[in-house]
């Protein structure tokens, strides 16, 4: 069996809305191809090797929790940026998306520094954006998932989709999370990665073409994925012709 291995940082602090399913959707989907995937959990990055990883996670928490979080992640800014433009593959949500810009304001206007790994920025409001989010993407097809954030995030980067329903980066663009080299960045809780596979395998098969490793079968059942995202979407619907009359 060949293997991958996932470094999951912080999952101490950042676990918000059963983030950690995300896992669980890479070891499931892995395994079908024959790949066994090793979690390794990083509360700690001192003295941590990212070239040892073939694919990282970061989740979403609380602004409390995302400031300690960025403190210690800020002790290896420079090694994940260079992993991030070499291609390696992540995935990181809310709190976790948030911090790779540069900084994030907070609703009484003061300036939490980000890990400036990207260049964007996420100005927080008392109104939180919060629901159901469906979302079309020209690379993973209708994209589903539960927002519940007050930061609004503007940048200029590839997006995973339009958004048809729900509010995305920051209610008026209409775009959801990014989309840069092979980090996925969003702010689709639920969790997002069993609902949407095309995401789950699009992280697994960049890591395996990464690692020249097979990822075959490229299909495989998709049924009861498919069930849960079709329910999301029928709900979003129903809510949107409530929400008309």
């Amino acid at each position: 069996m060949y293997e991958l291995t996932v470094f999951h940082f912080m999952p101490d602090k950042l676990n918000l809305y059963s983030d950690i399913g995300n896992i669980m959707a890479l070891k499931y989907r892995a395994k079908q191809r024959n790949i066994k995937l090793k979690v390794v959990d990083i509360n700690e990055t001192e003295g941590i090797d990212l070239s040892e990883a073939d694919i990282f996670f970061i989740g979403g928490g609380s602004d409390r929790e995302q400031a300690l979080a960025t403190k210690e992640l800020a002790k290896i800014k420079t090694q994940l940026k260079t992993a991030i433009e070499d291609g390696l593959p992540g995935l990181t949500v809310c709190g976790g998306y948030q911090f790779l810009g540069e900084k994030y304001i907070t609703p009484d206007g003061q300036t939490l520094e980000g890990l400036n790994i990207l260049n964007f920025y996420t100005e927080s409001q008392p109104e939180r954006l919060t629901g159901d989010v469906v979302i079309e993407s020209e690379t993973f097809g209708t994209i589903v998932g539960f927002e519940n954030h007050g930061g609004r995030t503007y940048h200029q980067f590839d997006t995973l989709g339009h958004v048809t329903y729900g509010y995305g980066n920051n209610a008026t663009d209409q775009k959801e999370g990014i989309h840069y080299k092979n980090l996925l960045g969003t702010y689709l809780h639920g969790p997002v990665l069993p609902k949407n596979h095309e995401m789950t395998d699009y992280l697994l098969e960049a890591a395996a073409k990464r690692k020249g490793i097979p990822f075959e079968p490229k299909q495989i059942d998709n049924t009861a994925e498919e069930q849960a995202k079709q329910v999301l979407i029928d709900r979003a619907r129903k809510n949107n012709q409530k929400s008309k009359k």
